[in-house]
């Protein structure tokens, strides 16, 4: 597969060879502003500061010295304090590569990612989807970067909110939908968090009911249990329609007791200590505060389950155990992570953390009811795309309508989920997430069926494609954005960001639609026209690559 860090790396090489030294590497070559000015620069500032001379000087000594040696490969010139390469054959070691495995690293290693940690007996909203989207594209994208990847859910089903949802729906108060009460328990928990406030006596009997479901006794287990079915089942409708799939999903539940008696053991051993009757670990001398396992009157917190499970999963001979949680939860993983690192286990242990979801009306809250339902936002973004989708195409049926505007909805949720950097607050707009001229999936998409429009008017001659004549601007441009994408991937991988993705997906449809408005294509001479259908072929290849990476999928058209 063609590199740039691989030529980066041979340009380095010989650089070095003639300065007599390591003193330059891959990262030190920059891409230029200008095509014009070059494929790749290497600035001289710090060579200049290392042998005490001008960084023009510099630049010239280079030139005299690597001119012969690097002929076979690159054209070299100098501007200024700049040392700039043109690459030889460029367009076709490039265009040559593209295919379905182009961006595919060599990385190695196991790693499990736990995503969707939801709570039942609550509302999935699109504070949820970012966790999901964000999720599964860190999964995706490590695999192409060439890890062995275990997708994980983990669901929150014994928590306190169960208990307030279980005891709100014991009294019949709460009308629920027949046809999807795993969602209306959103309503039962809002219902529950309202009754609660300032009530001291139903918080005694949260805390009963809470008690009796951890014991399995009584008409509340048996509510929870009910209810906790439908909770996931409405998860697994959403995971569906998300085109989202675990190969493994755990629950809280299914850990509680394994962990009190992994806490009970811990104390024995003096990792956990009691104090006024709560279990917990004193962290203190780590600047880590202490973590409560256990409460004064004996019922469980996270981490007893948490711990638990983390054990269960290095079973599994992992490499690295990725947490995808939101960033409140960012002391609590230092300090699940120091107790395990406490008890002997050294694998590498990941928090990825991610900001919030803002809505018009403000931050979200499952407690107060101001979210958007996962299901209520689906419905309104595939009925605004199936009417713009109607309206384009009077002639097509309505299976193949919705089929499309389905691929389109998922597109639009993951996309804007996930082209903001996971530590910055989307501010979610329903408006600008349909725009066919912004940063949206609905622009890739289009970018792709434009490019399937021009193919399917003419008859493509791979065998004929001559890439010297790609000469515009424009085009090596193009090639030059195409020649960079692996380097994004194995970056977006080590970062854990797919915004760099999505942002370089954004930056290539760009160009394209720049290149398609200003340069013929169907009316060019036959050795043209092939090179350029070639070209944007490559670049509907590299579009499909990347957005497969964000777990979104290309239309034919639109």
């Amino acid at each position: 597969m063609y590199n740039l860090e691989k030529t980066k790396n041979r340009l380095a090489k010989v650089i070095n060879q003639h300065l007599g030294g390591v003193l330059v590497n891959a990262n030190d070559f920059v891409y230029p502003p200008s095509k014009n000015m070059g494929d790749l620069s290497l600035p001289c500032f710090g060579l200049a500061k290392h042998f005490n001379k001008q960084p023009a000087e510099i630049a010239r000594e280079i030139i005299d010295k690597i001119l012969e040696p690097i002929q076979d490969f690159a054209v070299v010139k100098m501007t200024g304090p700049y040392v700039n390469f043109n690459l030889k054959s460029f367009a076709e070691d490039v265009l040559q590569e593209i295919d379905d495995n182009y961006g595919k690293g060599s990385a190695h290693g196991r790693i499990m990612i736990e995503y969707s940690n939801v709570n039942t007996h609550k509302d999935y909203h699109i504070g949820h989807l970012r966790n999901l989207c964000y999720g599964d594209a860190i999964g995706k994208i490590l695999a192409v970067n060439g890890y062995e990847i275990l997708p994980v859910s983990y669901i929150n089903d014994f928590g306190i909110n169960a208990a307030k949802t279980v005891w709100q729906y014991l009294t019949g108060e709460t009308v629920l939908d027949k046809n999807n009460p795993g969602q209306s328990l959103g309503q039962v928990y809002v219902d529950a968090c309202e009754r609660l406030e300032n009530n001291d006596r139903a918080k005694q009997e949260v805390s009963e009911v809470m008690q009796k479901i951890e014991a399995h006794r009584g008409a509340e287990y048996r509510a929870w249990k009910k209810t906790r079915i439908w909770s996931i089942d409405y998860f697994d409708e959403v995971y569906k329609k998300m085109q989202i799939k675990f190969v493994k999903t755990y629950y809280e539940s299914e850990y509680i007791e394994k962990g009190i008696k992994l806490v009970n053991k811990l104390q024995d051993k003096g990792v956990l200590t009691k104090s006024n009757g709560a279990v917990l670990a004193d962290l203190e001398n780590y600047d880590l505060s202490v973590l409560v396992f256990l409460r004064s009157d004996g019922t469980a917190l996270y981490p007893v389950a948490d711990l638990a499970l983390a054990v269960e999963k290095f079973k599994k001979n992992i490499d690295e155990s990725i947490y995808i949680v939101d960033n409140r939860q960012s002391l609590y993983f230092k300090q699940l992570f120091k107790v395990l690192e406490l008890i002997g286990y050294k694998q590498r242990m990941t928090h990825l953390a991610y900001d919030f979801v803002k809505l018009p009306s403000g931050m979200m809250s499952s407690r107060t009811g101001n979210t958007i339902s996962f299901n209520k936002l689906y419905d309104q973004v595939f009925e605004k795309i199936k009417i713009e989708t109607r309206a384009r195409h009077q002639d097509w049926s309505e299976e193949k309508i919705d089929q499309v505007v389905n691929l389109v909805t998922i597109a639009v949720l993951k996309f804007e989920m996930i082209k903001v950097s996971a530590n910055k607050i989307i501010n979610f707009d329903l408006e600008a997430a349909l725009r066919f001229d912004g940063f949206t999936a609905v622009y890739l998409q289009y970018a792709c069926a434009r490019i399937n429009s021009i193919v399917r008017k003419t008859k493509l001659d791979l065998l004929s494609a001559d890439f010297q004549q790609l000469k515009h601007e424009k085009e090596q441009n193009l090639v030059m954005q195409l020649a960079k994408y692996p380097e994004v991937v194995n970056v977006a991988g080590k970062t854990y960001q797919p915004a760099e993705i999505a942002k370089y997906l954004f930056d290539l449809a760009k160009m394209f639609n720049d290149y398609y408005h200003e340069v013929q294509i169907l009316s060019a001479d036959e050795p043209i026209k092939q090179a350029r259908l070639e070209l944007i072929m490559s670049v509907r290849q590299v579009l499909m690559n990347g957005l497969g990476l964000l777990g979104i999928d290309i239309v034919d058209e639109m």
